[in-house]
């Protein structure tokens, strides 16, 4: 492959070696430069990046080992993508316990960044369903851990950014599903307030919420948007193929300047609201995964890529900060129309490092201007952090350390675990 790279293209980096495994019990290649494991890049920052270092390709590791029909368990290779797992499973009456909002994830990033979906308030993360996992260190030594065997490596490898060693293999426990379609919902909201009343009732009657917010909108119409919620529906005959739903479309060249602006922002998200409310079938694809339908997205932020920032606020807190975060966002010249707005409910993951934690949390993502980008996003960070909040390392591409200390109080425990030759752009930034 090309120089890996992140998916949002920033910040850019070249690593000195790049090795691609492709056997789960051979040793790791020697090496005297700092290893990072790199996945399928679906990180946004620099978390999946190693600048001058050794790079390791894990969709080599691209096999599956075991599949129980009858219990939902699967063993397969880290470098096997949820998209592969979902075209094996179901058919047979099976779905992710916890999917992010791409199927392009392997399953050793999943659980590196211990992703989280649209059902956190009922399943917690993806590490909640992780039953075991095979670690090798740089020195040779290699660990099953699971909840009960060697757990305190088990909960330091679970949102632990890669760097507690290779990862090899994973086992999970899936969920059973009636079939492959989605009773969904859409309803529009005027302002925040609304939002987190329809999202609370909505959190007690169906298996998947999300929203979609304006981040153009001022005044009475602040945080207005759209709720997004669903169940899977009962089986149902007839309802034709599944969509293809990668490569319908496609994003064929990076353009010479971002076709994110102020403009196209305001028109976008103006739009976007005003499409029609309803409720109906819908394939899982869609639902899901809506960006997985337009290959290579990314590039419509141009050469210098983008910033996704995501933050996750405390609930005394939550409906205040947003507030005051949507506020500043509407006043400056940046913008956003992935705008991703949910509830986290009470579930804990075993991840020392986890991100989710109960609240709300909101992700967007900001075309990169330079020192201007910065200070907001500096500006914002000084609001999570008064609100008492965290930001997430698998979005984050500049996030001070002293940010990073505060968003995760279990840190210094997690030290203990650090493979010594281990590093990635983000630690070596971090620390």
């Amino acid at each position: 492959m090309s120089r890996p790279e992140s998916w949002g293209r920033y910040p850019r980096a070249t690593p000195a070696s790049v090795t691609r495994l492709s056997d789960r019990c051979s040793a790791l290649p020697p090496t005297a430069l700092p290893r990072l494991v790199y996945g399928n890049g679906r990180s946004y920052g620099d978390v999946c990046l190693n600048d001058g270092g050794a790079v390791l390709l894990a969709r080599g590791l691209d096999r599956f080992i075991a599949f129980d029909p009858v219990t939902g368990v699967l063993r397969a290779e880290s470098g096997v993508l949820l998209s592969e797992v979902l075209d094996l499973v179901v058919p047979r009456g099976w779905f992710l316990a916890v999917t992010p909002g791409t199927r392009f994830v392997t399953l050793g990033g999943a659980v590196a960044n211990d992703v989280h979906g649209k059902n956190h308030h009922r399943a917690g993360t993806f590490g909640c369903h992780v039953r075991a996992f095979e670690l090798v260190r740089s020195d040779g030594r290699r660990r099953e851990c699971s909840p009960t065997q060697a757990p305190d490596w088990f909960a330091a490898t679970i949102g632990g950014l890669g760097l507690t060693g290779l990862i090899t293999w994973v086992e999970i426990q899936l969920s059973p599903i009636p079939g492959p379609w989605i009773q969904a919902e859409s309803r529009r909201f005027g302002d925040l307030a609304t939002f987190f009343q329809l999202s609370e009732a909505a959190d007690q009657t169906d298996e998947f919420t999300v929203a979609w917010v304006d981040c153009a909108a001022r005044g009475a119409s602040l945080g207005r948007g759209i709720l997004l919620k669903g169940s899977f529906a009962p089986a149902l005959v007839g309802r034709g193929n599944p969509p293809k739903t990668h490569g319908r479309l496609h994003v064929p060249v990076t353009p010479p300047f971002s076709l994110v602006n102020r403009l196209s922002l305001i028109a976008f998200n103006a739009l976007y609201y005003r499409q029609p409310e309803g409720a109906g079938l819908t394939h899982y694809a869609p639902f899901f995964y809506p960006l997985d339908a337009i290959g290579h997205w990314n590039r419509i932020y141009g050469p210098k890529g983008f910033l996704q920032y995501q933050c996750v606020l405390p609930p005394a807190a939550a409906e205040s900060a947003l507030r005051e975060l949507l506020a500043r966002i509407a006043r400056s010249a940046e913008g956003s129309f992935l705008a991703v707005l949910k509830r986290f409910g009470e579930r804990l993951s075993p991840g020392l490092l986890s991100f989710p934690r109960p609240g709300v949390t909101i992700a967007l993502d900001f075309p990169s201007k330079g020192q201007a980008t910065l200070r907001l996003l500096d500006t914002l960070d000084a609001m999570v952090v008064e609100a008492g909040g965290a930001l997430y390392p698998a979005k984050d591409a500049r996030m001070s350390a002293a940010m990073f200390r505060r968003s995760f109080p279990a840190l210094e425990r997690f030290l203990a675990f650090v493979d010594p030759e281990f590093s990635s752009g983000f630690w070596r930034r971090i620390r």
